[in-house]
């Protein structure tokens, strides 16, 4: 059976180019779901009723959206859906920076950009504050004719973006194939144990002995140094590699439910419906409805 790809869009942004602006107006969206080498920063406006599928997020947006990705395998794409607006503006900014700790993102005035970079390899949707913050820098950005100038005002706006408190990670990390992220030493061994046994069962008490603390204990460590308690980070990686298995493969929902660690097919349906805002089967129909044969 001939399966459906993304497809990976070749940029004009050249190997010695900063900045690549497109400025544009219209009446629809109808671009495929792709990915691409370079990052990008897309801000839509006047496009209520848009769906924005980023990874395993699909969500509608309102008058107002504003993402940033920094990942060449995640894809993305904007659909029509129920948007009836006849004058959509895009503007869409794609470059390319060095995040390793080489760089000069990792020197201090840059770190907040840095952090920001790096979370963004998930997707980040920022709030309608942020997006009012940076505006009249978006707005008028396509129109500083001096390139030196442009790539200023760009720092400016990720500067900007990079100390918002209330911008948010679109996709998973299974689904985006972020590895774990850099983490103190007994952190990292604990998720990295529950990324390599996720499809089993996995017992507090085995985490608590790889920390060397007792369960309670590290149950407040894990909640303090991932934002979660641990059922919450378990059922979120189940079902990124879930909606990833949805997406790339003609398994049953059924087969996919148990192999990603689910031992029971109507919790995983519940879950996953709670989670995703979509049964199994609707975020795969929505999923391939996207994508194109190449």
């Amino acid at each position: 059976m001939e399966s459906s790809k993304v497809i990976h869009e070749i940029t004009p942004l050249m190997g010695k180019d900063s900045l690549y602006i497109a400025d544009r107006r219209k009446k629809e969206f109808t671009y495929p779901i792709h990915n691409h080498e370079v990052f990008e920063l897309n801000y839509v406006e006047h496009a209520s009723g848009v769906r924005r599928i980023v990874g395993d997020s699909n969500e509608v947006i309102s008058d107002f959206d504003l993402v940033l990705i920094t990942s060449p395998d995640l894809e993305h794409v904007w659909e029509q859906n129920t948007c009836t607006s006849e004058d959509i503006r895009e503007v869409t900014v794609q470059f390319h920076l060095d995040l390793s700790d080489e760089g000069f993102l990792s020197r201090k005035p840059f770190y907040s950009m840095l952090k920001m970079l790096q979370r963004a390899r998930k997707g980040l949707a920022f709030s309608l504050d942020d997006i009012m913050r940076v505006y009249p820098l978006i707005d008028s950005l396509s129109s500083v004719k001096d390139s030196f100038y442009a790539v200023t005002q760009f720092y400016s706006i990720l500067y900007e973006l990079s100390k918002s408190t209330q911008c948010r990670e679109l996709s998973s990390s299974s689904f985006a194939k972020v590895e774990v992220e850099s983490d103190s030493r007994r952190v990292l061994k604990v998720k990295n144990y529950i990324a390599q046994n996720y499809k089993n069962e996995i017992r507090l008490s085995t985490l608590a002995d790889i920390a060397g603390m007792s369960t309670s204990a590290f149950s407040r460590f894990f909640k303090l140094h991932t934002g979660r308690n641990l059922s919450e980070y378990i059922i979120e990686m189940r079902l990124g590699y879930a909606s990833r298995r949805l997406v790339d493969s003609s398994d049953s929902i059924s087969e996919i439910c148990f192999s990603c660690g689910f031992n029971n097919l109507s919790n995983f349906n519940r879950i996953f419906k709670k989670r995703k805002g979509c049964s199994p089967s609707e975020f795969r129909d929505n999923y391939h409805k996207t994508r194109i044969i190449v």
